[in-house]
């Protein structure tokens, strides 16, 4: 799934270049361009997004999965200033679940009449730590209590599913215990993490809910000593695959975020990431580091290479293949 530069495409764009050339399965649109610290990006008001969206589709054989960032409150790419529905913070929502329903069937009609098929969100972070940065400093999650963190979820998802929207529970295997930013570098939460951060994902899974589960540049220690959890087969086989169960798609957090960026080569992380679990690699092309046109090239170059070395497996290309099908399948978008 890969970012660009633009809000309207034509047959010589960049963009199409990389969906025929590549057959890139996805494509995530935002307002802000992080590199120029300049809007607009892709998103310039709903008539422009929805005819972007279109034309995007226009240009590919097998039909592409088209996401946002949408969580409503300060981490929203469909801002009340570009003349989209003023959503609330998941924070907000999770003062009452009549409200959260209310919100989130607002923002899950507004993807769908966009063209939208999947949404970023919710996080289902429990807030343990309210001066986190990145989560309970910016209002992101439900609740500081993992059983209403799973009731607000609950309530987000069904109404997202009800208007055929691919939800992502965010962020494996869970950031509201961090001290710091993995947009940043690396964050540590060997010493808090708590283990019921897990529950929403265990339940959530229980109930067959969690269509994509996005995994957090977190580092626990006492899970892997060497390696977030993005890179690391320790969280993704084991505890998300073997414990939990899940079955579906995993998706890396963005690849281009300072805390891999700084921390691994580009080479090493895509190569760590598929062995680890991911089955849909993020490349936004849109973290602090400068915009490269080529990085979905280089990510399918060294995939291909990987594979031709035995450094991964067919069988594992094979079997994301077939989890993003069965997605794509579910929902209609094939």
């Amino acid at each position: 799934m890969v970012g660009f530069r633009g809000t309207e495409i034509s047959t010589d764009s960049y963009i199409v270049g990389v969906v025929k050339n590549l057959k890139v399965g996805g494509i995530i649109l935002f307002d802000y361009d992080v590199p120029t610290k300049s809007f607009p990006r892709n998103i310039i008001n709903p008539k422009q997004t929805k005819k972007l969206i279109s034309d995007l589709q226009s240009y590919t054989t097998a039909p592409l999965l088209i996401a946002v960032d949408a969580e409503g409150g300060s981490v929203n790419r469909l801002k009340l200033d570009y003349g989209f529905l003023n959503i609330l913070s998941a924070k907000e929502m999770g003062q009452s679940i009549e409200t959260t329903v209310k919100e989130s069937e607002k923002l899950a009609t507004e993807l769908k009449e966009l063209g939208f098929n999947m949404n970023l969100a919710p996080v289902i972070d429990v807030d343990i730590n309210p001066n986190n940065p990145i989560i309970g400093g910016l209002n992101r999650s439900f609740s500081s209590d993992p059983n209403k963190v799973i009731t607000y979820a609950t309530a987000f998802i069904k109404t997202h599913h009800e208007k055929n929207i691919i939800i992502v529970g965010k962020h494996f295997p869970g950031h509201g215990s961090s001290m710091g930013d993995s947009h940043l570098g690396i964050v540590d939460v060997t010493n808090t993490y708590q283990e019921k951060e897990l529950m929403p994902y265990i339940e959530l899974q229980k109930e067959g809910l969690l269509d994509v589960v996005m995994t957090a540049h977190i580092i626990n220690r006492n899970i892997d000593k060497s390696y977030p959890a993005t890179l690391s087969s320790n969280f993704l086989q084991k505890i998300l695959r073997q414990q939990i169960g899940f079955k579906s798609v995993i998706i890396s957090d963005d690849l281009n975020m300072n805390a891999i960026v700084d921390n691994y080569g580009f080479g090493e992380a895509i190569i760590k990431a598929v062995n680890a679990g991911c089955d849909i690699l993020l490349i936004s092309n849109n973290g602090t580091s400068k915009y490269d046109e080529q990085l979905p090239y280089k990510a399918r170059d060294i995939i291909y290479e990987a594979v031709k070395n035995g450094k991964i497996s067919l069988e594992a290309i094979t079997e994301s293949y077939n989890r993003i099908y069965n997605l794509k399948k579910k929902f209609g978008i094939i």
